[in-house]
């Protein structure tokens, strides 16, 4: 970068795309889209519950809600990268926040019309734009600052998606969840007036565009905030200071070799496969539990232990920031797995609502799961002119999330909900033995980087 165009901004970029400081307004802003996703996410859980009672759907079926989401991320994310790299990351964040605030607004033919269909087809729409988000944000993130701190700077950004996902479940739980239990009131209609049953449902359905109103509103306000701040480019340069390209054909070549990055795909895909599962069907659990126990809850009052999970969630990802940057990441992720494997196997296996709080308590191990696995898996790409395309196929590995919740709905149909709970510990079991084989990789502390660094024995 030349000294003129250093001097009009307060940071420098390297010519690897980092920049020698953080800057506090962009970064906070780039943080706040993590809460966005998170949101989203969470209302998922919400629909859930609703589409099943109101639509007569299986727990598999159910799961289709995810399906939708995690596909848009997966078709989405190559071509989103090959976008962002013909712009910058600020446009693609752009274009990300119109996409959600569409998605959000389809929302409104869909309550109308009252088919499951074309609520798949808003949340496909709304992933789209989410797809965007995540391909810019994730990395955009690990680029905002010194290299050496890309990984706690990505945990610290996402300590917003645990705010998020609270956000989420408390607009779920006060707009569109009411205080009965609307499965039971949909048999009890349907036994006693199937027309009422009808109407009484497709009112229930017209709830959900409450929370999404409020969405959409605030995707337009930061598109309008995104247009007038200026944000570093954080490209990769050449010698001459022109900014490094690479064509697609000769990145997935490069990353064809690489046999770590194909490795972090895999725990990623597992992890997020586990995480989304767990959180899918805590409020299914908590209401199946209630029940057999003779003393059904409102969906209202499952929704509680999703607001606790939310809240452990970003006690976890906290105090997960807080031990990777005293420990090795390699040993703060396996313990935090293992742990959380242990509290599942609780989950599966503990009668009576035990095992629903022990399916909340999970929730404090899952924090540095997916941005610690991401900025790990995009690491191993040294070559920095493949940045955006690896940054998207790690983000592709959130189709995890659409195909491993719905093996865990089948085990739920074929056996019961809570045995289900299995799968996600398996998955969680083999994401901690993966980071015990990475021991090795790990050769400093985040405290002898950071001297090593002072001492420019390595680079920042």
């Amino acid at each position: 970068m030349s000294n003129t165009t250093a001097a009009k901004t307060p940071w420098v970029e390297s010519p690897d795309g980092y920049l020698d400081r953080t800057p506090v307004l962009q970064f906070a802003m780039t943080s706040v889209l993590f809460a966005f996703w998170a949101i989203a996410s969470s209302l998922n859980d919400v629909l859930i519950t609703q589409f099943k009672a109101v639509f007569e759907l299986s727990d598999m079926q159910t799961a289709f809600v995810q399906s939708a989401f995690y596909a848009g991320y997966f078709i989405i994310a190559i071509p989103a990268s090959l976008f962002i790299k013909k712009t910058s990351y600020k446009v693609g964040i752009m274009t990300g926040l119109a996409f959600f605030a569409l998605g959000c607004f389809i929302f409104f033919p869909a309550s109308r019309l009252v088919t499951y269909e074309v609520f798949l087809f808003a949340i496909f729409v709304e992933a789209i734009g989410l797809s965007f988000l995540e391909t810019s944000a994730d990395t955009y993130a690990t680029l905002l600052g010194p290299k050496r701190l890309s990984t706690l700077r990505l945990n610290v950004a996402q300590t917003m998606n645990a705010l998020g996902l609270l956000t989420g479940i408390l607009l779920g739980k006060y707009l569109v969840f009411q205080d009965s239990n609307l499965h039971t009131e949909m048999e009890k209609l349907r036994a006693t007036d199937p027309a009422k049953a009808l109407e009484y449902g497709s009112d229930q359905l017209s709830r959900t565009l409450q929370p999404y109103m409020v969405v959409m509103a605030i995707m337009l306000l930061f598109i309008v905030l995104f247009a007038i701040v200026k944000f570093p480019k954080c490209r990769p340069q050449t010698k001459e200071g022109d900014v490094a390209k690479a064509k697609l054909g000769e990145t997935l070549s490069y990353l064809g070799h690489n046999g770590r990055f194909w490795q972090g795909i895999a725990v990623q895909f597992i992890y997020i496969g586990a995480q989304t599962g767990i959180w899918s069907f805590t409020i299914r659990l908590a209401l199946n539990i209630s029940e057999q126990a003779g003393a059904p809850i409102s969906d209202r009052d499952a929704a509680n232990y999703m607001i606790i999970s939310y809240i452990i969630f970003f006690a976890g990802r906290i105090s997960a920031s807080y031990l990777l940057s005293k420990f090795r990441e390699t040993r703060v992720l396996a313990a935090y797995m293992i742990i959380g494997f242990l509290v599942l196997l609780g989950t599966a296996f503990i009668p009576g609502m035990a095992a629903v709080w022990l399916a909340v308590l999970v929730s404090l191990f899952l924090g540095p799961g997916w941005p610690t696995i991401y900025s790990r898996t995009l690491k191993t790409v040294e070559d920095r002119r493949h940045t955006e395309t690896a940054g998207a196929i790690i983000v592709m590995a959130l189709v995890g999330g659409a195909i491993l919740p719905m093996a865990q709905g089948a085990l739920s149909d074929a056996t019961s909900m809570q045995f289900s709970f299995i799968l996600p510990a398996i998955e969680l079991l083999i994401v901690g033995l993966y980071f015990i084989t990475e021991f090795k990789r790990d050769k400093y502390t985040p405290a002898q980087l950071k001297a090593m660094t002072e001492e420019g024995k390595i680079e920042n």
